[in-house]
């Protein structure tokens, strides 16, 4: 540092100077270290790009096998009652879509199923997934797999050995049906009357309200009946589909609407093993032609807020009813449920 005296009624200027040649070098060398780590840090980035999140709605999660292979087994779980195709399992299905380095999906169901509608487009979209990137499927069901459930188990390409079964699951309960209460009496026997007004007697099929005379009523029963024919065929052609080895008659034997045990299901046909979740895993390594080595096996879950962490859990669940879920439950559905009361909660 230098110090130059001038006019001592001017203001004293300081000049700095660097300390010599190391002062120069030190800098050159600092200003290179902070390139090559910047170089090494992107590189990291495009190596280990498959390690890293890409949709906001999942986050994956290692599950089992080799931690550091890059090929996947994606475990998406389908849970709780199916009330559309845009759930949790929907987003989880976007997720593997995007992710070229899945080879292989585990289906984890634990549902009773739900809406028709739901449980054929969950059906649909993992066909077409598993067919556009020729995944083999494998399903894993957990206590319950029933009616919806199974509908979209069906998804599983048709392949022998690859539906398994906990010793304790509930499966099967194929079939349709439309529930429907009548209050009509009770509300007459308070001198209540429904008043509504229709473009036509066949606009308020299913009123749970509404006093109908016989010939009505029959008229209506026989058309829901229709629709819950037609749906059903549907449902036994997707079983047929997803399970070759049965036929028409025996498919018909076991679409009554029972639910069976893993082990009666395994006798009828329906599942191929009683096994856990790891079996259907080293299953789909399998057909996927990786190894245990060579596979990594991942699943999904919802990412949490700071409250949802704070609490443990989700932040006050089913708190709030709106006025269009009111209306969305209350709209006549056809369902594929293992239940007696329609389901009021979606799929997680």
């Amino acid at each position: 540092m230098t110090l130059i005296d001038t006019d001592p009624r001017q203001p004293t200027r300081v000049i700095l100077e660097q300390g010599g040649t190391w002062g120069r070098w030190g800098t050159r060398i600092a200003w290179t270290v902070a390139g090559f780590s910047l170089l090494a840090a992107l590189g990291s980035i495009g190596a280990f790009s498959q390690y890293f999140q890409r949709d906001g709605k999942v986050v994956e999660k290692y599950h089992s096998l080799s931690k550091t292979a890059s090929a996947k087994v994606a475990i998406v779980s389908l849970t709780g009652a199916i009330m559309g195709g845009d759930g949790f399992t929907r987003a989880q299905l976007d997720h593997v879509a995007e992710d070229e380095s899945v080879k292989a999906i585990v289906l984890r169901v634990d549902s009773p199923g739900g809406t028709v509608s739901g449980s054929d487009e969950l059906h649909y979209r993992l066909t077409k997934l598993a067919k556009d990137r020729a995944l083999p499927v494998v399903v894993s069901m957990g206590g319950i797999a029933a009616s919806g459930g199974y509908y979209v188990a069906m998804a599983n390409g048709g392949r022998d050995d690859v539906i398994f079964a906990e010793p304790a699951t509930l499966t099967g309960s194929i079939g349709v049906i439309i529930p429907h209460f009548d209050v009509s009496r009770l509300l007459k026997k308070y001198d209540v009357r429904d008043d509504s007004i229709s473009s036509g007697p066949l606009k308020e099929m299913l009123s749970v309200t509404k006093d109908r005379d016989p010939a009505l009523a029959e008229k209506e029963r026989k058309i829901l009946q229709s629709l819950v024919d037609d749906m059903f065929a549907r449902f036994k052609e997707i079983v047929q589909a997803g399970r070759p080895k049965l036929d028409a008659a025996a498919v018909d034997k076991v679409a009554t609407g029972q639910i069976f045990t893993a082990r009666q299901a395994k006798d009828a046909g329906l599942v191929d093993r009683i096994g856990f979740l790891e079996d259907a895993v080293t299953r789909a390594v399998e057909l996927a032609g990786l190894t245990e080595s060579t596979a990594r096996a991942v699943k999904y879950t919802k990412p949490k807020g700071l409250l949802d962490e704070v609490l443990g859990g989700d932040a006050v669940p089913g708190s709030r009813v709106s006025l269009e879920a009111f209306a969305e439950l209350t709209a006549p559905r056809a369902w594929y449920l293992c239940s007696w009361w329609p389901a009021i909660v979606a799929a997680k």
